[in-house]
């Protein structure tokens, strides 16, 4: 009796602890934190961010892949992907978020209002109700700022050390930019103050791009601005055949588009910008609140040069921008 009492004792037990053997292993699980990366692009023009983001990460002493997990969700260029990526990543519970840029920042916000959120934006986030102020966020989101609203008068004046003012310069904005508009407007101004006459072009698509570079050129614009905008960036190397075909002498706005073999390029570094928010997204997996770590905003901007590709437009780069170019590409 004694040892059949005991077997089925022995069953028992077994079968609890069979029974906590999914519980454990998801514990276990749940011990490595998962950060979910949410983008409108696509992979690998966000290299740089990815690359600075993991360099913050491992500052704080978590690396990818060993305590850390990080799920990738990327809308391709298609912004109205956004809202079902956010809700996926937050019905798997992933611990914090990163989110490139307003579109996926607002998406992320509409999603949750309890799992942090990390985000790189270029517009105000005050005024796009992200965060209560740059200093105090306030609630669960925080990151970087790089107001390209006021970089973007910036790029006019380096795209008239290239090019003759008494020209038509052209602006290519993507109508599904928030921000579009606004910039649209503020280069209007920044254009009439230095009497130059501003072609704006909207392209949303592939085929878009081709038509407004054709207009453009049927215009003979004498330069381009290409405003920041992340489906900019993935058709980068779309923009740089583009302009080369159609001898127009661009500027952008990131330096990956001088390396695809854009003219030239003035912008922050995303990959600094994004260790910092690495950094940030570190020390709140370690218990910070997002309400309490101010947005950043970057100190420093490279300005890229492509020599090859002034040689093919027949352009000679100034002096001046030589001084203060950070990279020339030979």
């Amino acid at each position: 009796m004694a040892i059949g009492i005991g077997r089925r004792q022995f069953i028992s037990a077994l079968g609890g602890v069979a029974a906590t053997w999914p519980l454990a292993a998801l514990a276990q699980q749940k011990a490595m934190p998962v950060i979910g990366w949410l983008s409108p692009g696509s992979p690998d023009p966000h290299e740089p961010r990815v690359a600075g983001f993991n360099q913050g990460l491992g500052q704080t002493g978590y690396l990818s892949g060993q305590n850390v997990a990080i799920e990738y969700r990327w809308a391709e260029g298609r912004y109205d992907r956004l809202p079902a990526l956010a809700a996926d990543l937050v019905g798997r519970k992933v611990d914090l978020i990163a989110a490139t840029a307003i579109p996926a920042a607002l998406a992320a916000k509409s999603a949750t209002s309890t799992i942090p959120i990390v985000f790189e934006v270029g517009t105000d986030p005050v005024k796009d109700g992200l965060v209560a102020s740059l200093a105090r966020p306030g609630g669960n989101l925080t990151g970087g700022s790089i107001l390209f609203a006021e970089l973007t008068p910036k790029l006019l004046e380096l795209l008239l050390e290239l090019v003759p003012p008494a020209g038509i310069i052209g602006l290519l904005v993507n109508p599904n930019n928030s921000n579009a508009e606004g910039i649209s407007r503020q280069m209007q101004e920044a254009a009439r103050a230095k009497g130059v006459q501003l072609a704006v072009r909207k392209a949303a698509a592939e085929d878009e791009i081709d038509a407004a570079f054709a207009s453009l050129a049927q215009l003979q614009v004498v330069g381009l601005m290409v405003i920041p905008d992340p489906f900019f960036l993935n058709r980068r190397d779309q923009l740089a055949v583009q302009a080369a075909r159609n001898a127009i002498p661009t500027i952008f706005f990131a330096r990956e588009f001088a390396d695809a073999g854009g003219l030239i390029s003035y912008g922050p570094s995303f990959t600094g910008m994004w260790r910092q928010i690495g950094i940030y997204a570190g020390r709140i997996l370690k218990g910070e609140k997002p309400a309490d770590l101010p947005v950043q905003q970057p100190t420093t901007f490279e300005l890229v040069i492509n020599l090859k590709t002034a040689k093919v437009l027949g352009l000679t780069i100034p002096p001046t921008l030589f001084a203060i170019a950070d990279e020339v590409i030979e």
